[in-house]
Formats: C-alpha cells, sequence, structure tokens
C-alpha cells in the first residue's frame, strides 16, 4: 500500500514527463521545429555568437558608415545648381557631376570592403562553425568551437567574402559607368537602352552573387570543396531551390532589412536586432534550411554522410516513405552493420511505476515470499503483454524484415552451391 501511494505521488509531481511517449514528442520533427528549439533553448549562446561574429565585423561597418558620411557630405558640399537665398548659384550646373561622384565614393567603398573582408571572414568562419555544430544538435562550448571554426573554416569564408565582394565591385561599377554616361547626354537613344539593359543585367548577375555566396557559407562549413567546385555547386543549388532560396533569403536577413525602411524608430530597432543577434539568427535560419535541402539531395548520395541531423520522427522509429526516408535509411544501415539486436527486434515496456516488486520486511513470512513471486511474475506477464500488443508496430516489424531477408538470401546460397558464400546484404528500401 505504501509503495502504490509513493508511486501515485510521484506521477504526480512529475506528471507525463516520464513516459516514452511524451519524451519523443517533445523532440523536434521538422526543421521548422528545430529552428524555434535551438532559438528559445539557446539563445543566450546565439547571443554570445553574435557579439563575436559582430566584433570582426567592425571595420566593414566602419566602411559602410563611411560611404553614408560621404555621401551626405556631398549633398551639402554640391547643391547641384541651387542657390543661396540671393540668385547666386552654388555650384555650376555640370551634367555627370552627381554620378560621377557616386561613382568615386563607391570605388572607395568597394576597396574598403574587399580590403575588410580578410577580417570580417574571421567571425564568419567561426560564427557559422558554432551555428551548424546548433543545427546538428551537437553539445558546443561557444568561445572553443569559435576559435576552432575559425582554424577549419577561414579559407572557405574568405574565398564567399571575396566572390561578393569581387562581384558586387565589378556589377556596382557598371551601373555607376551606366549612369554616368547617360547623364553626360553623348548617347543616341540606342545606345541609352543598351546602357539600361546593361544595369538590369548587373543587378541580376549581383543578385544571384549574393545568392551563390549564401549556400557558398553552407556548403563551406559543411563539405570539403575546391573554390571553383564550390561556386558550381552554389551555383546548381541556387538554381535548382530558387524560390526556397529566395523566401529563406528574405527571412534570414528580416534584421537588416529594418535598415531600409527609413525612420529613427525602425533604425534603432533595427541596431538593436542586429547587436543582439542578427548575424548569428541569419545563420541558423539559412544554415537549418541549407542542411534540409543537403538531406534531401545530397547526403543519401554520399557514402557514410549522416542524413536528418538533429530531427527525429515523432514515434522514433524509421519512416521508409515519404521526404523523411533518407534518415531512415541511414538509421537501419547502422543497425545492421552491428547485426541484429535483442533490445531492439521486439517490443521493450517503458519503465514505469504501475508494476512494483514487493519489498521484504525486516522479518518476513512464507505469505510474503509469495507476494515477492507473484509481484515479479506480474511485471513479466505486463512486460510480455506488451510485447505482444506492440510486435506488428512498423519499427520492429522493418527491422526484423531486414535480417530475414538477408538470412533468406544465405540460406538460399547455401541450398543452391551446397556450401554457404558470403553475400552482400540485400539493398535498404529506398536506397
Amino acid at each position: 500500500m505504501a509503495q502504490q501511494k509513493k508511486g501515485l505521488i510521484t506521477r504526480l509531481l512529475e506528471g507525463k514527463e516520464r513516459s516514452e511517449e511524451y519524451a519523443r514528442s517533445t523532440l523536434p520533427t521538422n526543421r521548422w521545429q528545430l529552428f524555434w528549439d535551438i532559438f528559445k533553448g539557446n539563445f543566450g549562446k546565439i547571443v554570445k555568437v553574435n557579439l563575436l561574429t559582430l566584433l570582426f565585423f567592425i571595420p566593414l561597418i566602419l566602411v559602410v558608415v563611411l560611404r553614408v558620411l560621404m555621401a551626405e557630405s556631398n549633398g551639402l558640399l554640391y547643391p547641384f545648381g541651387a542657390n543661396l537665398g540671393v540668385g547666386y548659384p552654388a555650384a555650376p550646373l555640370q551634367p555627370g557631376l552627381a554620378e560621377s561622384l557616386v561613382m568615386s565614393n563607391n570605388f572607395i567603398l568597394y576597396i574598403g570592403l574587399v580590403l575588410t573582408a580578410f577580417i570580417a571572414a574571421l567571425g564568419l568562419s567561426g560564427g557559422m562553425y558554432v551555428i551548424r555544430n546548433m543545427v546538428w544538435t551537437e553539445g558546443i562550448f561557444v568561445s572553443n568551437d569559435f576559435w576552432r571554426g575559425i582554424r577549419l573554416n577561414y579559407k572557405n569564408a574568405l574565398q564567399t567574402c571575396l566572390f561578393f565582394c569581387v562581384v558586387l565591385a565589378l556589377c556596382g561599377s557598371m551601373i555607376n559607368l551606366a549612369d554616368f554616361t547617360i547623364a553626360a547626354g553623348a548617347l543616341s537613344t540606342g545606345q541609352t537602352v543598351w546602357m539600361r539593359i546593361s544595369q538590369v543585367i548587373s543587378y541580376i548577375l549581383l543578385l544571384l552573387a549574393a545568392m551563390m555566396s549564401l549556400w557558398m557559407i553552407a556548403l563551406g562549413v559543411n563539405y570539403k570543396f575546391k573554390f571553383f567546385a564550390m561556386v558550381r555547386n552554389a551555383f546548381l543549388l541556387t538554381i535548382g531551390t530558387l524560390p526556397q532560396t529566395v523566401f529563406f533569403g528574405v527571412i534570414a536577413l528580416i534584421p537588416f532589412a529594418l535598415f531600409l525602411l527609413g525612420g529613427s524608430l525602425f533604425t534603432v530597432v533595427a541596431v538593436i536586432l542586429v547587436l543582439l543577434f542578427g548575424l548569428a539568427y541569419a545563420l541558423l535560419v539559412w544554415l537549418d534550411f541549407a542542411q534540409w535541402v543537403f538531406d534531401k539531395y545530397i547526403n543519401p548520395k554520399i557514402e557514410g554522410a549522416k542524413v536528418g541531423r538533429g530531427i527525429y520522427n515523432k514515434d522514433g522509429s524509421p519512416t521508409l516513405t515519404g521526404d523523411d526516408s533518407a534518415a531512415a535509411i541511414e538509421y537501419q544501415r547502422t543497425l545492421l552493420s552491428y547485426g541484429k539486436s535483442k533490445l531492439v527486434a521486439r517490443p521493450i515496456k517503458p519503465i514505469d511505476d504501475s508494476l512494483q516488486v514487493y519489498e521484504l520486511p525486516a522479518a518476513f513470512t512464507r505469505e510474503d515470499l509469495k507476494r515477492l513471486r507473484d509481484s515479479k511474475q506480474n511485471i513479466v506477464e505486463d512486460s510480455e503483454a506488451y510485447a505482444e500488443e506492440h510486435k506488428n508496430d512498423i519499427r520492429y516489424v522493418e527491422y526484423n524484415k531486414q535480417f530475414e531477408e538477408r538470412e533468406k538470401a544465405l540460406q538460399d546460397e547455401v541450398d543452391k552451391n551446397g556450401k554457404k558464400k558470403k553475400r552482400k546484404p540485400p539493398k535498404l528500401l529506398g536506397q
């Protein structure tokens, strides 16, 4: 009686968290859930990663701020035909003067971005390595993993930064040159049209390079690629997943988009968000989405690559149909390599307080021994009843089926040749 009361009180205090089904139900089963689980469960670490990453982006930010100040100073020094209120022009009218100033200022910006990219790549390489480990749901130590990420990924991060900066400089210079040439008025109508077309092409190439750079970040932190192979694969992924790439790229850059809305309120909010978690949030969104793409198109084709890192099926068992089958295939391949296990091949009831072994008192009698034997027998019968009830669950049926097929194939080989020969197991479903 005392034991029953103790078990009841324990269940009331601990609730359903002790049950196996509840434990599985709390695990993320898709990438959306994984993102939210990481964001709310590791917010402190995300802030730390963001601050470390942002520290190395300070020179790059200063270059951008300098460019903005130069544009504002040009607006004050060169009114471009305005007057001082007495009819005297502050500056003579010069066709293309404004465009030439923009072009020279942007040239300084591009040089500054290329130079500061060497420093920003340090923060990017460390930040993307820590965030990738979060997406893989691996245990992390922010400081140690950040510096380890720099050692492992700096080259790829630097290549990505320089790739985007060079494309930005080339396309931006073409756009500025076209504006200057058109404003100077030395072109015919047909030439002006071609200049506008070149500007549109430059904008498209710039947008394509931005999306490719995001994929280069994800590829660089997950795989070993040479530069041109990484660029080629980034291009293929960008084109192959263009709608999803645009969508998740926009979602990732939301904190930075607030700067474009204008107004002091949105600027203050954007600064706060960027300082707290802006860069880390962008990396988390993108690498979480990229992992889904890799699990769907790349990892199943690579021998030894793990599929479905960080996510789990709702029932904890492999599901051999649908888009999530790759994780189940990897799960079963691992089990097959170690041989059939009795702990996996049959249902085992989770431990709970519904049945307990009778405790013998200090001075026990024959009746106490009978109660002890009966309590053990009840536990055995309850476990057997649970195993009988769940023996047809898909996790056990599919697991045992793999070994039955392999044993049948081996027996057929023995019957055919009169002696046992080694034979590879049949391919897993969906492989």
